[in-house]
């Protein structure tokens, strides 16, 4: 895992709000990442590929739905770099509202 995917793949909205809502630890379908992100299923999974791809989360299927969570195989230096954005990005929306 490269420091600029990472960044490449955090650095779209859509993206940054599926995995703020991954950070949780818990399993989310792909339906409710859509329907909380306000995006379409094809939008969605496309977002989620490149997050997979990234190595930022992992899927399991489940019958017709994809369920994604953070990947608990992370390397700690990327973890490290995903927690800090998704804090900084946090604090902001904090001090905007």
């Amino acid at each position: 895992m490269k420091v600029t995917a990472t960044l490449a793949a955090l650095a779209e909205p859509t993206r940054l709000g599926a995995m703020h809502l991954l950070r949780d630890g818990s399993e989310h379908c792909v339906c409710e990442l859509m329907t909380r992100l306000n995006t379409s299923q094809s939008r969605m999974s496309r977002h989620m590929k490149t997050l997979r791809e990234a190595g930022l989360v992992v899927d399991r299927r489940d019958a017709q739905w994809v369920r994604y969570r953070l990947n608990p195989d992370m390397p700690p230096e990327i973890r490290r770099i995903v927690m800090a954005v998704l804090d900084t990005v946090e604090t902001r929306e904090r001090e905007i509202a």
